[in-house]
C-alpha cells in the first residue's frame, strides 16, 4: 500500500513538474473517455426513445385490411365494380371470432375546421369507442369516446395532442365548440402527448376522432372506411385470420376482391431491425471515433514516461544500487502510467456526467450516465495505459546501475 501511496505521489509531481505536456495528455484521455460515456449514454435514451415509440404503435399481432390500389387495367375494370370497403361491411367482416380480440373500423377525410373565427384544414377520423384502448391513445384531457356517443351518434370529439396545442395554445379545450364542415361539435377530451412513429399517429395527433357513426351520417354519404384494423388473440393465427377477412371481403364485394392484408406487426419487426442496423453503424463510427482520441492519448501518455525515465535516470540507478528489483521499477512506471489514465479518465467520468444531467430534459426518460459506457471507457483508457507505458517501464527496469549513475 505504501508503494502505491508513493507512486501516486510521484506521478502527481511528476505531472505538476511538465504541466503544459501534462495538460495535453490529460485533456486528450479526458477527451476520449467524455466521448465514450456521453455517446453511449446518448445512443441508450435514443433506443429507450424508439423502443418506446414502437411500443407504443399497438402493432403487435395485428393486421390490417384496406383498399387494395389497382395495378393495371383489367384490376380497374373489376375493381369498379364492387362498392369498395364500406361502413356496411362490418356486419360481415366483423362477425365475432375465437382468435380475434377486437374489430377496429377506421374512416377519416381532411377537412376544415372553424373555430372562433379562425379556420384550420386537419384531419377528422371516424372511430370506435375502444380505438383509443387497443390503439394506445391515452386521454390527457377530459373523456374518451363511449357507447353512448355511438349509439346516439353524438357530435363529439377527442382532439389530438398537437392539434390542441395549436388551436387552444395550452388552455383547456374541453367543453368548447368547433364546427367541422358546417356541423358544430363539443370537444369532450384530449389526447396526451406521444411519440409519432407512423401515418396514423401523426393523423390522430393533428386531427378530431369522433364516433365512426356520427362520422357516417356527417361526413361522409358514401360511408367509405379507410382501413379495419384486426387484433389478434394469439400471433400464431395471423394466417387462418387473414384468410378469414378476404373471404368475408369477397363475399361482401361480389367476388372481388380489391382489399389487401398487411401483417403490421411484421412491418413493425422490419422497421424495427432497420433501424437497430442504422444505430449499430454509427454507434462503430462513434465509438471508433472515440477510440482514435484515446489512442492519441495513449501516445501522450508514452511521451510523458519516456521523458520521465530521462529524467529519472540517476534515481532509478540509486533505487536499483540501494536493492530495488527489475521488478518493482517496472510495476512502479507502470503504476504512473495507470494514474495518468486514471485522472484523465475521472475528469472525463465527471465531465461526461454533467452534460448527460444537462442533456436529460431533451429526453422523455431521462438521459442517465450508462454503465456500460463508463466501465468501457475505464478500460480502454487504463488499458492503453498499460500498453503504452510498457515500453518505458521496460527500459527503467532494465536499466544498469552503473550506466544510470555514470
Amino acid at each position: 500500500m505504501a508503494m502505491v501511496l508513493e507512486v501516486v505521489r510521484t506521478g502527481l509531481v511528476e505531472l505538476w513538474a511538465h504541466k503544459l505536456r501534462s495538460i495535453l495528455t490529460l485533456t486528450l484521455l479526458m477527451l476520449g473517455v467524455f466521448a465514450l460515456v456521453v455517446m453511449t449514454s446518448v445512443l441508450d435514451g435514443v433506443m429507450d426513445k424508439i423502443g418506446t415509440g414502437f411500443a407504443g404503435m399497438s402493432w403487435d399481432g395485428t393486421v390490417r385490411i384496406a383498399p387494395k390500389s389497382p395495378e393495371t387495367s383489367e384490376e380497374r375494370a373489376r375493381f369498379a365494380m364492387s362498392p369498395g370497403l364500406r361502413y356496411e361491411d362490418l356486419g360481415r367482416l366483423t362477425t365475432p371470432n375465437a382468435r380475434v380480440l377486437a374489430f377496429l373500423p377506421r374512416a377519416q377525410k381532411q377537412v376544415s375546421v372553424r373555430i372562433t373565427g379562425d379556420t384550420e384544414r386537419t384531419w377528422v377520423i371516424g372511430v370506435t369507442p375502444g380505438y383509443a384502448a387497443w390503439m394506445n391513445r391515452p386521454i390527457g384531457l377530459g373523456r374518451g369516446l363511449t357507447e353512448d356517443d355511438a349509439r346516439r351518434r353524438s357530435t363529439v370529439a377527442v382532439v389530438g395532442a398537437t392539434l390542441g396545442s395549436k388551436l387552444f395554445g395550452g388552455a383547456d379545450p374541453v367543453g368548447r365548440d368547433l364546427v367541422v364542415e358546417g356541423v358544430p361539435f363539443r370537444i369532450v377530451g384530449v389526447q396526451a402527448p406521444g411519440q409519432i412513429f407512423n401515418d396514423e399517429n401523426y393523423y390522430d395527433a393533428n386531427g378530431l376522432l369522433i364516433p365512426l357513426e356520427t362520422y357516417m351520417d356527417r361526413m361522409d354519404p358514401a360511408h367509405k372506411l379507410a382501413q379495419l384494423t384486426v387484433k389478434l388473440r394469439r400471433t400464431g393465427d395471423m394466417g387462418e385470420v387473414s384468410a378469414m377477412l378476404l373471404g368475408r371481403t369477397r363475399q361482401a364485394h361480389h367476388g372481388i376482391e380489391d382489399v389487401e392484408i398487411v401483417d403490421l406487426d411484421a412491418e413493425a419487426a422490419r422497421a424495427y431491425q432497420n433501424f437497430l442496423q442504422q444505430m449499430h453503424g454509427w454507434t462503430v463510427v462513434l465509438m471508433s471515433l472515440a477510440g482514435t482520441v484515446l489512442l492519441v492519448g495513449g501516445v501522450g501518455v508514452l511521451s510523458v514516461m519516456l521523458i520521465s525515465f530521462s529524467d529519472r535516470r540517476f534515481e532509478i540507478g540509486l533505487r536499483k544500487a540501494l536493492g530495488a528489483s527489475d521488478h518493482e521499477i517496472l510495476i512502479q512506471f507502470l503504476l504512473e502510467a495507470l494514474v495518468l489514465a486514471a485522472i484523465g479518465s475521472l475528469l472525463g467520468t465527471v465531465t461526461g456526467a454533467l452534460l448527460c444531467r444537462a442533456l436529460s430534459a431533451s429526453f422523455p426518460y431521462g438521459l442517465v450516465v450508462n454503465p456500460f459506457g463508463l466501465v468501457l471507457a475505464w478500460i480502454v483508457a487504463l488499458g492503453l495505459a498499460l500498453v503504452f507505458g510498457l515500453y518505458p517501464a521496460l527500459r527503467a527496469s532494465r536499466l544498469s546501475p552503473m550506466e544510470a549513475m555514470r
